[in-house]
């Protein structure tokens, strides 16, 4: 969960910051910083206006899609699913075992099969 996926256009060293993070129902924020720490690769988001301007925590692995050109990173979870992930509140959780544990948990736990086409 913690790394990216290979084939979904990520590059090592890319910088994602800035690039509009997508959901199944919607845009969901922007990369606000990333984490490319092994075995602990993830993005923070900042959600703007939608949750209260709050940032949330997504793991690498939950990204399903990367276009440099397009600059969107396209995430599996929505955007309810995400924002009832544990709060991310300062920049010491993105290294905190015991925060990103529990983030993990969650996204573990997430029904995450694709929605219908409508």
């Amino acid at each position: 969960m913690w790394i990216y996926s290979p084939g979904i256009g990520h590059r090592p060293g890319r910088d994602l910051t800035g690039f509009t993070v997508e959901t199944p129902d919607g845009v969901l924020g922007h990369v606000d910083r990333q984490s490319d720490a092994p075995g602990r690769q993830h993005l923070v988001v900042d959600t703007g206006a939608w949750v209260f301007g709050r940032s949330v925590l997504v793991p690498a692995g939950f990204v399903r899609r990367i276009n440099a050109e397009q600059r969107t990173v396209t995430v599996v979870p929505t955007k309810e699913q995400i924002k009832n992930a544990p709060p991310f509140s300062r920049d010491s959780e993105t290294t905190d075992a015991g925060y990103l544990d529990g983030v993990g948990r969650y996204y573990a736990g997430l029904d995450l099969s694709e929605p219908p086409e409508v």
